[in-house]
């Protein structure tokens, strides 16, 4: 087993069986032997591949997107623009590549990224640096310097370490991760205590009555980014935008994965050697944002979002100044919003300080 999965194991062994929300944060982000503390996984030859990485088209409209929030704010000088979890930078370079089309918003930015991985920030810092805009690091998004923001996660929302709860004698119970009980040197899923009433507020309303054996998904980590977020447009205005992927309502069902050179593993197999995941819960994420008195628009699909920001045009623009490029610009649009592909699991959601102007990429409803 790898150095924190051992780890994991030993403490399971003296102390008992933890919650998934606690395995998946020490498999992600143990600072010496978790997924994110030791390696770059993003890009064909690593373990998946994000949407600013298939097509530079998504971190352009981004940028323009980031352009238009900026103006909604009164065009602040200097404008926080942020990014939660930027991956290897690539959607921060094409942002602000694009941005700069803009008069006056490239000298106004300065960047923040929220990133927990040492080997990611060398990269970030690589990609970022031939932008020539100030660029600085933060631990968490609390810890982003004060003042007017935009602020982006794209693929940040699923990391968040989620609970799990399974319904057993009408009675709701944390899912646990304790030693295989016919092999104590493997991890396996036990069932733990049951919850508290402010756990199950944590269980999507329309989940709350399913049926014995279901199992749901407990997301504590959106609520702190909402309150985070809330506090924060409180003392300066700002915008952010989130882009992940989810079903469009709330639904009972193990979602927890595990990505490893692209293929799906045992998410308990080889803690700290694989991405782990859940699908977002949109409904309840902006339920939350707009009990916190934030302004909420979407959540809709990736594919409309893009759709109704430009890509069509962008990619006809590209076409024609890169004719022997075709096909590879053919396929990346078909990639990012193609029902079957990214276009219709990923959404895209707005959630900002509240009276600002509607946003692009939304529909008027939404």
């Amino acid at each position: 087993m790898s150095p924190v999965g051992q780890r994991i194991r030993d403490r399971i062994a003296s102390d008992g069986p933890v919650s998934v929300a606690s395995f998946m944060t020490e498999a992600l982000f143990d600072p010496r032997d978790g997924f994110y503390a030791t390696k770059n996984p993003i890009g064909a030859g690593e373990d998946f591949i994000t949407a600013p990485v298939i097509s530079q088209m998504f971190g352009e409209l981004i940028g323009l997107w980031c352009v238009q929030a900026w103006m909604d704010l009164g065009q602040p000088k200097p404008v926080r623009l942020a990014e939660l979890g930027p991956g290897t930078g690539a959607m921060m370079a094409d942002a602000l590549r694009a941005g700069r089309a803009a008069p006056g918003f490239g000298d106004a930015v300065e960047v923040t990224l929220v990133e927990a991985s040492a080997a990611l920030k060398m990269v970030q810092g690589r990609t970022l640096t031939p932008s020539g805009v100030m660029t600085g690091w933060a631990d968490r998004l609390e810890q982003i310097p004060g003042g007017p923001a935009v602020i982006l996660g794209n693929e940040f929302l699923d990391c968040l370490p989620v609970r799990q709860a399974v319904k057993q004698d009408g009675v709701w119970r944390e899912r646990m991760v304790g030693l295989d009980p016919d092999d104590e040197a493997k991890l396996a899923f036990a069932t733990g205590p049951q919850l508290t009433p402010a756990d199950i507020d944590l269980i999507a309303p329309e989940l709350r009555e399913s049926p014995e054996d279901s199992l749901v998904e407990l997301r504590p980590g959106d609520r702190q980014v909402v309150d985070a977020l809330a506090a924060r447009f409180a003392r300066h205005p700002g915008r952010a935008l989130f882009v992940d992927y989810g079903p469009a309502d709330p639904e009972a069902g193990d979602t927890l994965q595990a990505i490893k050179a692209h293929e799906k593993v045992d998410p308990l197999a080889d803690p700290g050697t694989a991405d782990l995941t859940a699908r977002v819960d949109f409904v309840s994420l902006a339920r939350a944002a707009q009990d916190a008195g934030l302004d909420v628009h979407g959540p809709v699909t990736q594919a409309d979002f893009l759709i109704r920001m430009g890509i069509e045009v962008r990619a006809t623009a590209l076409l024609r100044a890169n004719p022997d490029r075709k096909a590879e610009i053919a396929r990346q649009l078909w990639r990012l919003t193609d029902a079957e592909q990214m276009g219709h699991l990923f959404k895209v959601i707005a959630i900002s300080s509240p009276g600002l102007p509607q946003p692009p990429g939304f529909d008027a409803h939404g």
